[in-house]
């Protein structure tokens, strides 16, 4: 199977031209024509990550960020992401990335997050696309049945991969709940959104102290903030399931190296 053929079935899934404008998203290195086998799906285009592919003899590396989000003049191995391009290039691997265009799919890094928290039923976006009310940012979703802000963030800790940070809650650890927002990575230009949204808590990640204690101060709904790589991991399988399903020949493997920022809590 070509890289042509698997850039087609993931650009149907994430079109390319549902991402932020600022945004760099697409085939980063490789040859479209070359042949892949096997494709390794992760969050962050790491050292780590590409040691892993070269273990697994992947041809193909996804990732959910970009590797140059900014633009760069060079890929010389004195810098860590040229290291890392002379890499993948040296060994034919290839890399691909789904940004913000995974971000607002139907399904997307934000459906896979609702359901790994536990999230039942239809799922609604929490900023829809006005020319498409199935597709935009973050989810709505409901618990199959009340809970506390307490359980329902143990059950999110359960539910979401372990990081030396956890999870943090802002809010009544008695507080009732059933109606939830989440959204996959940094959600603090949602808070305004989420609380028109009505919903009990939002889930997100990277929130800032001002914002967040204004949020709750101001009588919004309960906070709880993970890890950015916790919150959009869950995707990796929805993607790759997403591959195996479109009848390309390819073997898939979801990345266990957890390249979260912080190695250690105290």
């Amino acid at each position: 199977m070509s890289l042509t053929n698997v850039i087609e079935v993931l650009e149907a899934a994430y079109p390319p031209a549902r991402a932020e404008s600022w945004d760099a998203v697409g085939l980063v290195s490789g040859d479209p024509a070359q042949e892949v086998r096997r494709v390794l799906f992760a969050v962050d285009p790491v050292a780590a990550v590409a040691d892993e592919a070269l273990e697994w003899e992947a041809d193909l590396i996804v990732t959910h960020h970009p590797l140059y989000l900014r633009g760069t003049t060079s890929v010389a191995a004195t810098t860590p992401k040229g290291r890392l391009i002379h890499t993948l290039i040296k060994n034919d691997v290839a890399l691909y990335t789904a940004h913000t265009n995974a971000d607002v799919a139907n399904p997307g890094v934000s459906d896979a997050l609702a359901r790994a928290v536990g999230l039942v039923d239809d799922l609604v976006p929490l900023q829809p696309f006005p020319d498409d009310p199935w597709r935009g940012l973050g989810r709505i979703g409901e618990l199959p049945s009340e809970m506390t802000l307490g359980e329902f963030a143990a059950q999110a800790a359960k539910g979401l991969p372990r990081t030396p940070g956890g999870i943090r809650v802002a809010g009544d650890l008695t507080r009732p709940v059933t109606r939830v927002a989440v959204s996959g990575g940094a959600g603090d230009s949602l808070l305004g959104t989420a609380k028109a949204a009505g919903v009990d808590v939002f889930l997100t990640a990277d929130l800032r102290h001002h914002p967040a204690s204004e949020f709750v101060e101001s009588g919004g709904p309960a906070l709880i903030d993970a890890a950015h790589w916790a919150t959009e991991w869950p995707w990796l399988e929805s993607a790759a399931s997403i591959l195996r399903s479109s009848g390309v020949t390819v073997e898939t493997r979801v990345s266990a190296t957890v390249t979260d920022a912080w190695t250690r809590g105290y």
